[in-house]
């Protein structure tokens, strides 16, 4: 493609790939904003439904973008905020002159402004230099905006009291290790001093021949504290420590096995020529354990569960059986709704076609997390198909199709999860009333976010009041 072009065309090729690229997103953010506009600026009883026209129209564009609810939620109030607070800036990203970051960014910066004046005199001034903006790293950017924001609405600055407000707990990444995961996260520093004593004190309660490091021992012992253990077990050898006690971690752990089973017994190290197994366990929330480790936690104590296939006949009544549950959880492994990562254990057990119509069988069962199972039962125009083999075709009020696949065949593709063929539903039945209805919400959506804004405005009253004292005589 570049055979012909010298070092400064390809330069400028990536330049205006980039220009394109923040029009497209630019003209990606209106549809998205026009879409949500159609069905979230209008009141009445739907506004206070616990999954509103915004989870529904957020479930339209995780389905139509490929990712998840929540990030289709930012995109909603990103595209709104260039639609209605912020039309200059919004103007500068269709023409290509400001990139999705720098837009991103002065959107999260002026969220606290709530008053249309100094919203467009910030608008204004930004939409003047927000286009040499594109370089600065994210600390730059981030003060550069704070400078209009500070000068025209001084309460409305993210910064004051911000260690404060960082207090957050984050366990786990998506480019996790396979047999590790990341947890990081700001505590008050008086429960970081709590927590740090805690874990040395089970620390120093395991002997000298221990071979762990201190951080892999503290590593472990939050892991021990988390399972409601007093100590920590010891890692050494010794029959006789008095600290090799099992400390409760493999106990909470069941493995359920749908794989062969010689994969859960103990291996010896294979020869350095030997090719590399693949890893035979699966963590509920996708994270993959390798063999020895699942060794180690069934010589540890835990449990070991063998899924088995359902049998063919559906059952009576409406809840599925533990094991027809069990396999339907691990077949699916998430959510079934398109883009969604909702691990199956906090998910819904949804009857694909209803029940009674559609039978408590594998096949008319999916798993769903609680806002994609209200949006199904009280939003028209969602349809869901599912097949024998767990796949789901979904069909959008606008009549869009998409397919999910259960999460298993990713990581055990020799897996059949196919299940009986049942035949189409047949008329309606009169079933059992159960009066369903949708849960509300406390506030809408629009009157709880006006709440958090006022209140972090709130605790920047007492900065902006002490700033603007008199000097002192």
């Amino acid at each position: 493609m570049f055979d012909d072009v010298d070092d400064a065309g390809v330069v400028a090729a990536m330049s205006e790939a980039a220009r394109a690229e923040a029009r497209q997103g630019a003209r990606r953010l209106d549809a998205i904003a026009e879409l949500t506009s159609r069905h979230c600026d209008k009141d009445g009883e739907r506004t206070q439904w616990a999954c509103d026209g915004w989870d529904f129209t957020a479930a339209e564009v995780a389905a139509a973008l490929g990712i998840t609810h929540k990030q289709a939620s930012a995109q909603m109030t990103l595209a709104l905020t260039l639609r209605h607070r912020l039309p200059k800036l919004a103007a500068m990203y269709r023409e290509g002159q400001v990139s999705g970051r720098v837009v991103a960014a002065i959107s999260w910066r002026t969220h606290l402004v709530d008053d249309q004046e100094p919203l467009g005199l910030i608008d204004g001034a930004l939409a003047k230099l927000a286009a040499a903006w594109g370089r600065l790293s994210d600390y730059k950017l981030d003060q550069a905006i704070d400078v209009w924001v500070d000068r025209y609405d001084p309460g409305a600055l993210r910064r004051t009291r911000e260690p404060l407000r960082r207090r957050n707990l984050q366990v786990g990444k998506k480019d996790d290790e396979c047999d590790t995961t990341a947890v990081c996260g700001r505590l008050y520093a008086t429960d970081e001093q709590v927590l740090d004593r805690r874990l040395m004190a089970m620390v120093e309660g395991v002997c000298d021949d221990d071979p762990r490091t201190i951080g892999q021992r503290r590593a472990d012992a939050l892991g021990a504290l988390a399972a409601g253990a007093e100590r920590l077990s010891c890692g050494c050898t010794n029959p006789d420590c008095p600290g090799t006690a099992c400390d409760g971690r493999a106990a909470n752990v069941v493995i359920h096995v749908v794989t062969e089973s010689s994969a859960l017994q103990p291996q010896t190290d294979p020869p350095a020529s030997a090719p590399a197994k693949p890893p035979a366990g699966l963590i509920g929330s996708g994270g993959i354990v390798p063999t020895p480790l699942l060794a180690e936690l069934i010589r540890s104590g835990a449990k070991v569960r063998e899924v088995r296939q359902p049998d063919d006949a559906p059952e009576a009544g409406y809840r599925p059986s533990a094991a027809l549950e069990e396999f339907v959880r691990i077949r699916d492994l998430t959510c079934r709704f398109p883009g969604c990562e909702r691990p199956a254990e906090f998910c819904d057990i949804d009857h694909t076609v209803p029940y009674p119509i559609g039978p408590t069988h594998p096949s008319n069962l999916k798993c769903l997390c609680r806002k994609h199972h209200l949006l199904k039962t009280f939003w028209r125009g969602w349809g869901d198909q599912q097949l024998p083999d767990g796949t789901v075709v979904w069909t959008t009020p606008t009549g869009h199709t998409y397919k999910t696949l259960p999460g298993s065949r990713i990581f055990f593709p020799a897996w059949d999860t196919t299940t009986a063929t049942l035949p189409p539903p047949g008329p309606p039945q009169a079933g059992p009333n159960r009066a369903i209805m949708m849960p509300t919400r406390r506030r809408t959506r629009t009157a709880e976010l006006t709440r958090r804004i006022q209140q972090e405005r709130t605790l920047n009253d007492a900065y902006v009041a002490q700033r603007n004292k008199p000097p002192p005589f």
